[in-house]
C-alpha cells in the first residue's frame, strides 16, 4: 500500500521595497532560507529599475506598483527617501491590497497605524481592521516597527512595569549601520564619536508612549499615548559596525531588590513563545551575571541577532537602579523585527 504523502505547504511570496539599501539587503539575507516566506519581487528607485539583483529584476517602487502587487502577498518597505514620498508609496501599495510591513518612520505617528514590537504590544494589531475601514481598504494595510534606538530598553521597561517605573535616563551608543553606513563609506567615523544623531532623542523619548498606549475605544482610529512613560534620552554615534548599546538609569515607584529585577527579566512571559514564529528568539531577554557583559562584538548576534541582552544591574545613588543593555540594530531593530512582525501577522490571520 502506498504511504500517505504530506503535501508541502507553499511559501508566501513577498516583495522588498528598497531592496538595494542596507536594510533591504539585510532583509534579503534573512529571508534567503526562511521557512514561511520567499522573496518573489524586489524594487528600488527609478535609477535601479531594470537592473538585476541576484536572479530578480529590480522594479521601480513608484512606477510598477500594479505589476509588483500581482507577484506577492506582502511587501516589506525599507525605502530610504523623503517621509512624504514614503507615506504616499506605502499607502499606494496598501491601496492595491498588499499588507505593508514598514521599517520606516514615515507612518509611526499616523493615528491608525500600529507601531509593533511583537513581544510587547501584539494586541495593537487590532487597529488593522479599524485602519482598513477608515481608508476603504480590503486586504491591504500598514504596520510599522519602532526606531532601532529603543529596542534594547523598552523590553526592560515592559518586564519591570509591575515595579512602577517613574523616571528613565537612557544613553544609546549607536552603530554606524544605523545611519546606513560602513567604515568604507564613512571614514570620518574611524576613531571618532559624534554626540548628535538627528531626531533620535525625540524618537527614543516619544515612541514608547505609543507602544505602551491603548487603542481609543471611544474614538476609533487612534491610540491613547501612555504619558506616564518619562524618558530622557541621549543618542550618540560610536565607531562600531553593528549593535546599539544603551546605559539605563531608572527610578521605580515601588521598593525592589536586584534579585526581583533579574527574575522579572528571566521569567518574562513572552506572548510569542506559544506561536512558533521562526524568528522569535529564545530567550527574548538574556541577563549576564558577568560584570563586563553584554559586549557589542560578543553579544549582538545572540538569538540570531534578535535577543536583547542585559547586564551590570546595580544600585544607582541618584535614581535607584542602573544597567547596560544591547540589541542588534539592523536585525532586531530593523529587518529582523520587520520579519518577526510579518510572521505574527501570518499567525494571527492578517496575511494568508
Amino acid at each position: 500500500m502506498e504511504k500517505n504523502k504530506t503535501k508541502k505547504k507553499s511559501k508566501i511570496k513577498v516583495g522588498i521595497l528598497g531592496a538595494t539599501g542596507m536594510v533591504g539587503q539585510r532583509l534579503m539575507s534573512l529571508l534567503k532560507n526562511h521557512p514561511w516566506f520567499t522573496v518573489a519581487v524586489v524594487a528600488a528607485s527609478r535609477r535601479s529599475a531594470g537592473k538585476k539583483l541576484g536572479s530578480l529584476i529590480i522594479y521601480s517602487v513608484e512606477d510598477d506598483i500594479e505589476t509588483i502587487s500581482k507577484q506577492c502577498s506582502l511587501v516589506f518597505c525599507a525605502i530610504d527617501a523623503d517621509k512624504e514620498f514614503i507615506k504616499k508609496i506605502e499607502e499606494a501599495y496598501a491601496g492595491v491590497g498588499l499588507p505593508v510591513v514598514s521599517n520606516n518612520s514615515a507612518h509611526r505617528w499616523t493615528p491608525d497605524v500600529p507601531m509593533i514590537m511583537p513581544e510587547i504590544n501584539p494586541h495593537h494589531l487590532e487597529m488593522i481592521e479599524i485602519q482598513k475601514k477608515n481608508r476603504g481598504w480590503t486586504t491591504g494595510f500598514i504596520v510599522v516597527k519602532p526606531n532601532c534606538s529603543i529596542q534594547s530598553y523598552v523590553p526592560l521597561l515592559h518586564a519591570w512595569d509591575k515595579f512602577n517605573h517613574k523616571k528613565v535616563i537612557v544613553s544609546t551608543y549607536q552603530a554606524i549601520s544605523g545611519a546606513g553606513k560602513t567604515f568604507d563609506t564613512w571614514p570620518e567615523m574611524v576613531d571618532n564619536v559624534i554626540p548628535y544623531i538627528g531626531g533620535e532623542e525625540e524618537k527614543s523619548e516619544q515612541e514608547p508612549q505609543k507602544i505602551f498606549g491603548k487603542i481609543n475605544k471611544t474614538k476609533k482610529g487612534e491610540f491613547i499615548l501612555n504619558k506616564k512613560i518619562n524618558i530622557s534620552a541621549n543618542c550618540i554615534r560610536v565607531p562600531v559596525s553593528d549593535g546599539h548599546l544603551a546605559t539605563i538609569n531608572i527610578q521605580f515607584g515601588k521598593k525592589v531588590s536586584k534579585d526581583q529585577l533579574i527574575k522579572a527579566l528571566e521569567n518574562f512571559k513572552n506572548p510569542l513563545d506559544v506561536l512558533g514564529l521562526p524568528s522569535a528568539p529564545k530567550p527574548f531577554i538574556k541577563y549576564f551575571e558577568e560584570e563586563n557583559r553584554p559586549q557589542t562584538k560578543l553579544d549582538r548576534y545572540l538569538g540570531n541577532g534578535m535577543t536583547v541582552s542585559v547586564g551590570r544591574l546595580r544600585e544607582d545613588s541618584v535614581l535607584g537602579w542602573k544597567c547596560v543593555a544591547l540589541s542588534h540594530n539592523t536585525i532586531r531593530g530593523a529587518a529582523g523585527g520587520s520579519i518577526l512582525s510579518a510572521e505574527l501577522l501570518v499567525k494571527k490571520g492578517y496575511i494568508s
